[in-house]
């Protein structure tokens, strides 16, 4: 093994990570053929050994942030990514009827753990922390930023394309009196976010975005682009112009990449996200071009790691309620999956954009209302 442990100290030495060194974002391996396994399965074998107890770091995030600045993602790659990405791109990995797999893979993993680990509104995406100090406060004032970006008022009919668990929903239905029809491809999201939703005119529905066909004032879509595929970012833009009205706005709000890809990250994909994949400026920008107008676009990624942090300490703090319902290998499966997301956001592999759009454009220009005043 120890040919192949000098080529992975050569290649952690870029990112200053030692193997037995006493840094947070140092490793520890307990297993030698930790070492093949990394280089001849890139990404997947590093995370898959991590799920086994192979290696350890006090601070993964660290860990991500110094290894992928240093791009070493991009150097040690398995050939079997190179295959996967020509798959996606002769076969539609994310068509109707594979629509309903992530719902069942990850978002029906527990409301339980989801509970344990989100903020009170359960809100499952980025929060905004430019004034917040805690989860509750971040997740709020997002919440807000969307509503007042999409100019949300009393009466306003509006469509949420992967609602979660409502937590938009109700701020909407709360805050700005809308009336919200919101769709879910995931069986928990549904029944929960309906009983949270209860004497609020919100609607939420069990159903692919593919089948929507009515009419709304505004369309807002959290963190679920992600999931719809290279191959529907079109079909998806167009069925949201089908759906709002002359003059509506549509807020996007998305992980981004800093490249154009055709598939997820390989780990990502089978563990956590299954047939997910993070769009490119380029890539969004084809999918609506000519269908609507670019009113604003801003970039507050940087914000998903501290967002990430948060999941993380929630998820470790609560692990003891929760070990009953899944095993060792799980929690540091879901430790991995946070951490190094956490990492990835900040060593700015990764983006946040909220992208705000109108079918028509707006006479004299988008403007975005004014906070409401506090109590």
């Amino acid at each position: 093994m120890e040919p192949f442990r000098k080529q992975v100290e050569t290649f952690l030495d870029e990112a200053d990570v030692r193997i037995g060194g006493t840094r947070p974002w140092d490793i520890a391996v307990h297993n030698d053929s930790f070492y093949q396994r990394v280089l001849s399965k890139g990404s997947m074998g590093l995370g898959e050994s991590y799920m086994d107890g192979w290696w350890d770091s006090p601070a993964l995030d660290q860990f991500f942030d110094r290894v992928l600045s240093a791009d070493l993602d991009e150097k040690v790659r398995d050939w079997k990514v190179i295959m996967q990405a020509v798959r996606a791109s002769l076969f539609n990995l994310q068509k109707k009827s594979r629509a309903f797999q992530v719902g069942q893979r990850h978002y029906d993993l527990g409301n339980e753990l989801y509970r344990a680990m989100l903020d009170t509104s359960m809100t499952y995406s980025c929060g905004y922390w430019e004034e917040a100090t805690t989860l509750d406060e971040a997740q709020e004032a997002k919440n807000d930023l969307i509503a007042r970006k999409m100019n949300l008022r009393q009466g306003m009919k509006i469509l949420d394309i992967g609602c979660g668990w409502c937590g938009f929903a109700r701020h909407a239905a709360d805050a700005c009196g809308a009336e919200v029809v919101g769709v879910t491809v995931s069986e928990e999201q549904a029944k929960l976010g309906g009983k949270l939703c209860a004497g609020r005119p919100v609607e939420v529905r069990l159903q692919d975005y593919r089948e929507l066909n009515e009419q709304f004032d505004a369309v807002v879509s959290v963190g679920m682009i992600e999931h719809v595929g290279l191959k529907n970012y079109r079909t998806f833009m167009k069925i949201v112009q089908r759906c709002l009205k002359d003059g509506g706005i549509f807020l996007l709000h998305t992980i981004g990449g800093n490249t154009s890809v055709r598939k997820g990250e390989p780990w990502i994909e089978r563990y956590i996200f299954p047939n997910g994949m993070i769009p490119s400026i380029k890539q969004l920008a084809k999918s609506f071009e000519g269908l609507f107008v670019v009113e604003d676009w801003e970039n507050f990624g940087a914000h998903y790691d501290r967002t990430l942090m948060a999941w993380f300490e929630n998820f470790d703090k609560n692990w003891n309620t929760l070990k009953h319902l899944y095993d060792e290998r799980f929690y540091r499966m879901w430790k991995y999956y946070l951490l190094a997301c956490a990492g990835s956001f900040r060593a700015r592999k990764n983006q946040l954009w909220q992208i705000v759009l109108s079918k028509g454009g707006l006479r004299g220009g988008w403007t975005m209302a004014e906070p409401a005043p506090r109590p």
